[in-house]
């Protein structure tokens, strides 16, 4: 250890044994769950986030995501579940794990949340598949909150959580495997859900070299049979449900799929899946396997389940919010709260020097950092280049609105 790690440490032994607040030094460091990581270059964490890492709101049992997350885990009750991974990965396991390309837009700056150059918070429970899969385990659910720098408005917030789920066959028998599977778990075609795919494998959602094409469409067939279930079953108190299939790209499936349904007129995303690659099985030591995974977001399916209107909402600590759910219910959300909303406009010019690498994200985190749950949209409403100058300026719109009062 380095001289600045014992220091700490023995300070951390000494605030101890005197029974007083360990309070590390975060000027040069960024303190995690316990633990001291340097900063860098790319450092962009902020305290806002960092504040909400300990919340974990998919483990508090009466919470809308938790509630989700049982009754999905109770759906797949022979999976292996895996729910208290830190959110804290190395950016090999985030992305370098998963195949993501060098110039894949999720690696910026803008788009992740980086405690340097190599430790990261993770921005999808994919980041914890190779370790799942090494665990032995050949069915799964992963479920976590994920960190992602985003847009402010009532559908997008930093923090989300996602389900991960996974399951894989030998490679010799997987056609007779999955159709055990699915004779288990058949369903019956109900008027009030249809569900439309048309979609087709070929050149643009190939399916893997490496893979034989009876093994692969055994794979692929249990995977939509599979989520068209566990979709019934979510949904089957919802009138005339619309679902489809679309053809999707993911750097660690293929082929791959997005699943949506139809919700007050838009389609939504609530499902990205596809068959594992088979590098990633490589890797975990199971390359005799084939199988498929699928990541969904918990705060989606929970807005449409409980008509939650803001996802704001599920940071509230409002006891008018949390009483309202019990564990095991799905229970419509009620209102509790009236106040307007409050639009205020800002401009300003963009140094010459930062024009090229400024991005709305990074205006997005400071409103955070200042406004907290109480920014409810800031969209940009201007962009003016001056005609002699040259120089750039940009005016956003926030419009504040208080969840709680």
């Amino acid at each position: 250890k380095t001289n600045d790690e014992l220091r700490r440490q023995i300070l951390f032994i000494l605030c101890q044994a005197l029974n007083t607040e360990f309070l590390p030094d975060v000027s040069q460091n960024v303190y995690i769950e316990g633990k001291l990581y340097p900063k860098d270059e790319l450092t962009n964490v902020t305290p806002n986030i960092l504040s909400k890492t300990t919340r974990r709101l998919h483990l508090q049992p009466r919470h809308p995501i938790s509630i989700l997350r049982t009754l999905i885990e109770a759906h797949f009750n022979e999976f292996q579940h895996f729910n208290s991974f830190s959110p804290v990965v190395t950016a090999a396991q985030n992305f370098d794990d998963l195949g993501f390309p060098e110039d894949h837009p999720g690696r910026g700056a803008t788009d992740s949340y980086y405690v340097n150059k190599s430790i990261m918070l993770r921005t999808h429970t994919s980041a914890h598949q190779l370790q799942a899969f090494r665990s032995g385990a050949e069915k799964f659910l992963i479920s976590a909150d994920v960190y992602r720098r985003d847009e402010i408005d009532s559908c997008h917030y930093p923090i989300f959580h996602q389900m991960e789920g996974a399951q894989i066959f030998n490679m010799s028998n997987v056609a007779e495997e999955t159709l055990r599977d699915i004779d288990k778990t058949a369903f019956q075609p109900t008027e009030s859900i249809s569900t439309d795919d048309d979609t087709v494998i070929g050149s643009n959602n190939p399916i893997q070299p490496c893979h034989p094409i009876e093994a692969a469409n055994a794979a692929t067939m249990h995977l939509k049979h599979t989520l068209n279930v566990m979709v019934r079953r979510l949904f089957k108190e919802e009138k005339d449900l619309k679902v489809r299939w679309i053809d999707a790209y993911f750097p660690f499936t293929s082929p791959s799929w997005e699943m949506e349904i139809l919700y007050k007129g838009k389609w939504l995303e609530i499902c990205g899946c596809g068959v594992v690659k088979q590098e990633l099985l490589d890797k975990a030591g199971r390359p005799d396997k084939i199988g498929w995974a699928f990541g969904l977001g918990l705060e989606r399916i929970s807005m449409i389940l409980f008509d939650i209107p803001d996802i704001r909402l599920f940071w509230s600590q409002d006891s008018r919010f949390m009483d309202q759910f019990k564990p095991g219910e799905i229970t419509k959300f009620q209102a509790f709260s009236k106040y307007p909303s409050c639009t205020k406009d800002i401009s300003f010019w963009i140094n010459d020097e930062r024009e090229q690498g400024f991005h709305d994200n990074d205006f997005c985190e400071v409103v955070r950092d200042v406004a907290g749950d109480l920014a409810e949209l800031v969209e940009l409403i201007d962009d003016f280049t001056h005609p002699k100058t040259k120089k750039r300026s940009l005016c956003y719109r926030i419009n504040y609105r208080s969840m709680d009062k």
